[in-house]
């Protein structure tokens, strides 16, 4: 079976395919992918390669995650008090990004390594949130929100805007893939199956609040970070499709403009959008086994 592969650009595509992940943080080429299958991090013929391989989708399900994400005082705490966002918003995009990679498509040794550096980095994260109580990033409990939050906003974003359709076997395979990288991040008992992972986000509804902080984030994602039109134009239409992912209630806490379009005919335009952006960036080609 032949492992992943990620095609090349012609040389006429170039530019353009520079300019999209400039865009978006990726200021660096992709990381090499590892295909030996005994010695890579995930399946080299998984899921995972699959939905993480798509950055039109990637843009959507990241978007889509970090407002989930704002919904937590306690993470957004963090964020607010140790992160550099709205100085330093590319490299914040490119770091995640790198992590994404290294784990998704590199070997068990390159992923080790990023998740012991993510793990030390969080480890001076901690303080006081809004309410008075204290946070730190590497509680057990706050890393499962994230993982939560990234994990079904990549999978609900591919299956609306991706190019394969996935069955509801595929599903559980990309919450299990993902669940070995929660392990080993430090939580105890991960989703592992689409229906727990849905079941998660409504479990930590009690403790979602939109707090200041979180307010702050959202406008600033809102806005965005890009220059030109037309990256603005794509950036908003990413931005009301990434919120039309979450449920109804958290789209409410969340309290973002809605967009003026029907919704037929806004997720008529982000398909499109998806589909200039693969046609500029192709997404990794991942050969799945046969069942």
């Amino acid at each position: 079976m032949s492992p992943a592969r990620r095609p090349q650009p012609s040389r006429v595509r170039q530019g353009v395919y520079r300019r999209i992940r400039n865009a978006v943080g990726l200021t660096q080429d992709p990381p090499p992918m590892c295909n030996d299958p005994v010695l890579s991090y995930f399946p080299v013929d998984g899921v995972a390669r699959l939905v993480h391989g798509d950055l039109a989708t990637m843009i959507v399900g990241g978007l889509a995650s970090l407002f989930l994400q704002m919904l937590h005082p306690h993470a957004m705490a963090g964020v607010a008090q140790h992160s550099r966002y709205r100085e330093d918003a590319m490299g914040r995009l490119l770091q995640t990004a790198n992590f994404i990679g290294h784990t998704t498509y590199g070997t068990r040794t390159q992923a080790y390594l990023d998740i012991e550096r993510v793990l030390s980095v969080h480890e001076a994260v901690r303080g006081v949130a809004d309410d008075g109580q204290p946070y730190y990033a590497n509680d057990p409990h706050l890393l499962a929100w994230v993982h939560i939050c990234e994990a079904l906003s990549f999978l609900d974003a591919y299956r609306r805007y991706g190019t394969i359709e996935l069955s509801a076997s595929d599903l559980d395979t990309y919450v299990m893939e993902m669940a070995q990288l929660a392990r080993d991040l430090g939580i105890a008992e991960p989703p592992t199956t689409y229906a727990q992972l849905r079941q998660g986000l409504e479990d930590f509804r009690p403790e979602l609040r939109l707090s200041a902080d979180g307010a702050e984030a959202r406008d600033y994602v809102v806005r965005g970070f890009v220059s030109t039109p037309l990256q603005r134009f794509a950036h908003r239409r990413f931005v009301a499709s990434a919120l039309a992912l979450m449920p109804t209630w958290a789209q409410s806490m969340v309290a973002a403009p809605a967009s003026p379009l029907p919704r037929k005919v806004g997720e008529g335009l982000t398909r499109a959008l998806c589909a200039l952006t693969r046609y500029f960036v192709p997404p990794a080609v991942v050969e799945r086994r046969t069942p």
